[in-house]
């Protein structure tokens, strides 16, 4: 009997029930165990470099376990993949790239290392900033090689916030496919990055709205500040084309030098991960000022100003205003 004659369960009962508890939890064990391992096991998301990185870890959250490519600090114009880059792909769930050719490298790199996950191209949506052949004086080594006389795309899109608005909305709209159980939190918090960006952006235009147009002009040693003139109105000009690595001509330098002395108005800038030698050589001969280093493909160390995406920015404009203003 279950329960003895006052209705109380007696010792057989006791033991049954004991027995029926045992069950019951173990199921409940199981059945909660199942969608928590699913669930609670972050996305393995490879990124081509660390700007990249730094915006999927803001919009993934917990949700995912990312590893960079081209970390910090460092000229992704000049990434040779690596047996350690193939087998980090092997293992990845998702890998975020940037696109408009600036991973030329990509397709072979995830052909060789089997990768079987989902591709996330930031870029996506956006209009790309297009350049004559002759404006690009070489990109052989940081993306895709267009025919002479063809249009080169910049790939720099994200120097524009606007833009960074798209790359956000790709990232959280990719990772929400590829994990729909995460998707709230993953559109969360591209909702507060994207908040985040525009603010910025309005704040930059009203700082250098108060800096006279013919002052806001700036040489910096690789053509990668396109878009961020677009979207801010200021001029720059490039001593190489599209890729660092492109050694300048003797005559380039001989014209920017001639402008500068000409204008007096621009502003000499390095470039973080770049060799300064062309741009010091050029303040050596105008007589101009290097207003300091701008970050163009690569963030800084996470604990500095520039280890974000928002840092990076903060950073550049800042560096910017100062020097343009008069």
């Amino acid at each position: 009997m279950f329960l003895n004659a006052g209705g109380v369960p007696g010792q057989a009962g006791f033991a049954r029930l004991r027995r029926l508890c045992a069950v019951g939890l173990g199921l409940l064990a199981a059945a909660l165990a199942a969608p928590l391992s699913a669930t609670a096991e972050p996305l393995k998301v490879v990124a081509s470099f660390s700007i990249l990185g730094d915006m999927v870890k803001v919009i993934g959250g917990e949700n995912v376990q990312v590893t960079t490519l081209i970390g910090p600090n460092a000229d992704a114009h000049s990434h040779e993949p690596s047996a350690s880059d193939s087998r980090v792909l092997a293992e990845a769930n998702v890998v975020v790239m940037n696109g408009l050719g600036f991973e030329a490298w990509m397709p072979r790199l995830l052909r060789a290392s089997g990768f079987n996950g989902h591709e996330i191209v930031a870029s996506t949506g956006v209009t790309p900033r297009q350049l004559d052949h002759d404006h690009d004086h070489g990109h052989s080594h940081g993306h895709d090689d267009k025919a002479d006389g063809a249009a080169s795309v910049d790939p720099h899109a994200w120097q524009d916030l606007q833009n960074g608005v798209k790359y956000a909305r790709n990232i959280a709209n990719g990772l929400s496919r590829v994990d729909p159980v995460n998707r709230a939190g993953y559109q969360a918090r591209a909702d507060i990055y994207v908040t985040e960006m525009e603010k910025l952006h309005n704040e930059i235009r009203q700082s250098l709205a108060a800096i006279p147009v013919e002052r806001r002009k700036v040489v910096t040693p690789h053509d990668a500040f396109g878009y961020f003139g677009q979207a801010y109105d200021i001029t720059f000009v490039s001593v190489a084309g599209l890729a660092s690595d492109a050694e300048p001509s003797a005559r380039d330098i001989a014209r920017l030098i001639r402008e500068i002395k000409k204008t007096k108005s621009a502003a000499l800038f390095t470039e973080k991960a770049l060799s300064s030698r062309v741009i010091n050589q050029i303040a050596r001969e105008t007589g101009a000022k290097v207003g300091g280093t701008l970050y163009a493909d690569t963030l800084d160390v996470t604990d500095r100003p520039a280890g974000t995406y928002l840092g990076m920015f903060k950073w550049n404009a800042g560096q910017l205003i100062f020097s343009l203003k008069p």
